[in-house]
């Protein structure tokens, strides 16, 4: 049996609305973002970090106490996610704030591209590892960029306004900001490498 979808909040800009927080089967939070959740009034199933940032833990909750500082917050709740069985994870806050700790959720994201499936929103965009072979639906007029982490080689694109044929992206030498939906369903494919899509509100 699969699991639905998780909703995990890190401690990064939180999100402006949250209209669909039902939706989710659990609500997770790292010890830093605890304090957004609480203020309004969204209860999570657990939380978990060193939580040197709490004062007083929430008696109601379950704290998973993570004191390893050999990973961050966002890598060990992921691995208590996985272990609880969870596989699609939509991620809230990892970006704003800290730009480092936004470039280290990027990382972390390939560490676990084999073992669990990260969307990311933020108040701009959502993002997400691209699959060897995409597909984005709905994708008219909207901003698409493809950003390679560090280099993505043999990607090809259908239904982008500057499209890709077989062409190589790495960060230093040429990436695919700014893009356009010009059909519905865009199609991307690559052949090695790592390649984040990012579609903007």
């Amino acid at each position: 049996m699969n699991k639905g979808t998780v909703f995990l909040l890190l401690n990064g800009e939180p999100p402006k609305n949250i209209t669909n927080i039902s939706d989710y089967e659990i609500i997770c939070a790292t010890d830093g973002a605890y304090h957004f959740l609480e203020k309004n009034k969204i209860k999570p199933n657990f939380i978990s970090g060193d939580f040197d940032s709490i004062e007083n833990l929430p008696k109601d909750i379950e704290v998973i106490h993570t004191p390893n500082q050999n990973f961050t917050d966002f890598d060990k709740i992921l691995h208590i996610l996985f272990e609880k069985g969870f596989k699609t994870v939509d991620v809230f806050g990892a970006s704003g704030k800290e730009q480092d700790h936004f470039l280290g959720n990027l990382h972390t994201a390939i560490l676990w591209k084999e073992k669990l499936s990260l969307t990311f929103f933020d108040n701009h965009s959502c993002y997400f590892l691209a699959d060897k072979k995409t597909e984005i639906l709905n994708s008219v007029d909207k901003t698409i960029s493809l950003v390679p982490f560090p280099e993505a080689k043999n990607i090809r694109t259908k239904g982008l306004q500057y499209s890709l044929n077989d062409e190589n992206l790495s960060i230093g030498n040429r990436i695919g900001t700014r893009n356009k939906g010009i059909e519905n369903t865009i199609e991307i494919t690559f052949k090695t490498g790592e390649l984040f899509i990012f579609i903007h509100h």
